[in-house]
């Protein structure tokens, strides 16, 4: 298990994505520093703050890494653009392959609809465990 730092004791955390395989490859990219951005559905209990720091588990649950929101916005799938679709650091990068992600990951979860409203978050990347 890796050790959380005292300093980061006492933070909310969570797993990208809806599972081990995904949580793995999403933690990854932001280690990497691809991944700066990422969203979910409007009414997900994990809603951010700007300053807010969060733990960052990978696919067993580990914690890997702290990032810190910088920039939190609410708009509807079809407003998401090019530039923020880069920023989720998915795929080729590019809003094609962002929709087409999308569509399907929230499909899985049984939430998809095309006017549906994204909870879309900027971070930063603080320490890597």
């Amino acid at each position: 298990m890796s050790a959380v730092p005292a300093k980061y004791q006492g933070l909310r955390s969570f797993a990208f994505g809806d599972g081990p395989e995904l949580a793995d490859e999403l933690l990854d990219l932001v280690i990497k520093g691809v991944k700066t951005a990422t969203c979910s559905t409007e009414d997900e209990p994990n809603t951010s703050t700007p300053g807010e720091q969060w733990i960052v588990l990978d696919g067993r649950g580990e914690p890997r890494c702290v990032i810190e929101t910088i920039e939190v916005s609410y708009r509807r799938f079809p407003e998401v653009d090019a530039a923020f679709a880069c920023e989720e650091g998915e795929g080729d990068r590019s809003l094609a392959y962002w929709r087409q992600a999308h569509r399907k990951y929230f499909g899985r979860l049984g939430r998809f609809s095309e006017d549906m409203t994204l909870m879309c978050e900027r971070f930063r990347l603080v320490e890597v465990f």
